[in-house]
């Protein structure tokens, strides 16, 4: 009978240690608690108080969810940051004298320099832990935003393009990161959909607020010189410190946190125990498994990029909208996309508790999100702007309920001490589609332009019609079943 008791739990082959683990990347979790010890009951405490551990006693918590919402929080700053550069595009052009090649190019600087962040982050994340990490990011990729202020070249605007893309690329990693730390698996699609509902806020506020930001702070005259656009560059540093303030005296690890009741800790951890070897980084990449979850953001992280960074331009090309008019249209984009992004994560968490495998519940999603984007290459045809913003709008949307999903790929077939890096690995990928997207992209619109059509966008829109479809055969050749990456075997061909 004892010996049922003290059967030691390393010796289960499942992931997600429901103990108490460190942060740092190499760490493992914290050592099984013998649940058959005849060690006396801990004293009695006053409702309220913090136990040992860090916990809090009392009624069940869902501290979980402040957590969401600072990540929810920096993911908007995130976007804001990015998203003034593109929406200002095509009244930058005028002022600074770029063509709209040159636009592509930056993009392309920008995203290698995300590339490599995000290859970088996820490892940084796991070393640094979250609370440094995080904090250290954004305060990078913050500076970064604010210097497009002080440039006038578009050799500057390419510096701090590519400054702004190695900081950046250190939200995504973490914010995954921290999702794996606090959320449990049926939980953590939704969670990652709530949050990255802040993409879609960030790009709800930029086309709205410039208008008014460059009407009221533009106005500021320093040195006798107006700041004009200048100013919609300084003033997103406000969000970047004011958050980076409330997350240093709010984060901690749940097992630590005095706000997270014994109950929601238990909820945090109820999902099976994780090996307690260490997983070198370089073990990482061999497995099909992290391939897929690439393949899943490779291919489609591109096209969002492209409706952040070209939808101003498209509509200023095909309709002839200015930076005043153009607001409302980009601006509901982003707005309706926010249902897709939380409704994704409900989506799959819902088949989930009707019994679908996870594996079901992912796939069923990721179809029905293929098929909504598959229209999308009828905006590039019609002469209705707002028959366009429909159709990109749904687009939007089934990338957004796409994304969550994909995100939680990562989750669902790794470790959560790894990962931050595997999510890194696959935000990579995303930068390289976008990458070479954008090269394709410059040649297609300074051809369309050479010839007099500056509305032809057609061969773009196409690609994006198809990407999720091809993403989702190929997500399904790699990982049929969606299961767990044996790290400690050998890779299998």
């Amino acid at each position: 009978m004892a010996g049922r008791f003290l059967r030691p739990l390393t010796t289960r082959p499942q992931f997600y240690a429901n103990q108490p683990y460190k942060s740092g990347f190499m760490s493992a979790p914290a050592e099984p608690v013998n649940s058959g010890s005849c060690s006396p009951s801990p004293s009695p405490r006053l409702p309220g108080r913090s136990t040992a551990g860090g916990t809090a006693d009392g009624p069940a918590t869902h501290y979980r969810w402040v957590i969401c919402a600072l990540l929810f929080w920096v993911t908007t700053a995130n976007y804001i940051d990015r998203g003034v550069f593109g929406n200002l595009a095509p009244e930058l052009q005028k002022a600074i004298g770029w063509t709209q090649d040159d636009y592509w190019w930056m993009q392309v600087a920008f995203n290698i320099a995300y590339a490599v962040s995000l290859l970088t982050a996820g490892r940084m994340m796991d070393v640094l832990g979250l609370r440094r990490g995080f904090a250290l990011a954004c305060g990078f990729w913050g500076l970064a935003a604010m210097s497009h202020s002080l440039v006038n070249t578009v050799a500057g605007f390419f510096v701090v393009r590519v400054l702004l893309g190695l900081g950046e690329g250190g939200n995504f990693p973490a914010a995954i990161k921290t999702t794996a730390e606090w959320f449990p698996k049926r939980e953590r699609a939704l969670a990652t959909g709530i949050f990255n509902c802040g993409s879609n806020v960030g790009g709800v506020l930029v086309p709205f607020g410039l208008p008014f930001v460059i009407s009221q702070i533009g106005a500021i005259s320093i040195g006798g010189h107006m700041l004009g656009w200048r100013g919609a560059f300084l003033i997103t540093g406000i969000f970047d410190l004011a958050w980076i303030v409330a997350w240093l005296a709010i984060y901690k690890r749940p097992q630590d946190h005095p706000r997270v009741s014994k109950e929601e800790l238990a909820l945090i951890n109820s999902d099976p125990p994780e090996p307690t070897v260490k997983i070198p980084w370089r073990r990482l990449f061999p497995h099909r498994q992290a391939w897929a979850f690439a393949f899943s953001k490779g291919l489609t992280d591109c096209f969002w990029w492209f409706y952040l960074t070209g939808a101003p331009y498209f509509f200023s090309d095909r309709f002839g909208l200015t930076l005043k008019s153009r607001s409302g249209p980009v601006a509901c984009i982003y707005i309706l996309a926010s249902l897709g992004s939380i409704g994704g994560g409900w989506l799959s968490g819902h088949f989930m508790k009707i019994g679908w495998s996870v594996n079901k519940a992912r796939k069923v999603t990721f179809l029905i999100c293929a098929c909504c984007v598959l229209p999308v290459v009828f905006a590039s045809l019609t002469h209705d702007k707002w028959v366009a913003v429909a159709l990109i709008t749904l687009a939007a949307s089934a990338h957004q309920a796409w994304s969550a999903n994909a995100f939680s790929l990562a989750g669902d077939m790794f470790p959560r001490r790894i990962v931050g890096s595997v999510t890194g690995f696959g935000g990579f990928a995303g930068s390289v589609g976008a990458i070479v997207l954008f090269i394709i992209v410059g040649q297609i619109r300074k051809a369309a332009i050479a010839r007099h059509e500056p509305g032809d966008y057609f061969l773009i829109f196409l690609a994006a019609s198809l990407a999720y479809i091809t993403a989702l055969l190929i997500v399904h050749l790699l990982a049929p079943r969606l299961e767990p990456a044996n790290i400690e075997a050998p890779a299998t061909a």
